[in-house]
């Protein structure tokens, strides 16, 4: 993964060696499946409301050619919430490719006009 870009932040919580590590190697099924990622952010958040003891957000952004991929996740387990992201982000990966492929092999037709305006060439 030394040439791919991840950047890991914690938000209201402290990153250890540990949990960097376990971030890296899940993320690193992303780069197998698609090989143009540019950039990979992942945001991990743990957030204290007064109706919930405690929630763990993960948000993942996915910079690539085209438009970006971003998905959010949230349990009450941080390494769940990391699974669940990386499980949505490959999904959005593969859709993605499996749409680009369609594309690529049914070309949508154009429609030229019955007429054509003549060209002189003086």
């Amino acid at each position: 993964m030394s040439n791919h870009d991840l950047i890991l932040s914690g938000i209201h919580l402290e990153l250890t060696a540990a949990l960097k590590e376990t971030v890296r190697a899940k993320m690193e099924r992303l780069f197998k499946h698609e090989t143009r990622i540019v950039r990979l952010r992942i945001e991990l958040e743990h957030t204290a409301s007064k109706d919930h003891l405690g929630e763990f957000v993960a948000k993942g952004h996915i910079i690539l050619s085209g438009p970006e991929i971003t998905v959010a996740v949230a349990s009450e387990d941080l390494y769940k919430s990391i699974d669940l992201l990386v499980d949505k982000l490959d999904r959005k990966l593969r859709r993605r490719s499996r749409l680009l492929k369609v594309k690529r092999h049914h070309p949508h037709e154009i429609e030229i006009p019955a007429c054509l305006p003549k060209v002189s060439l003086a």
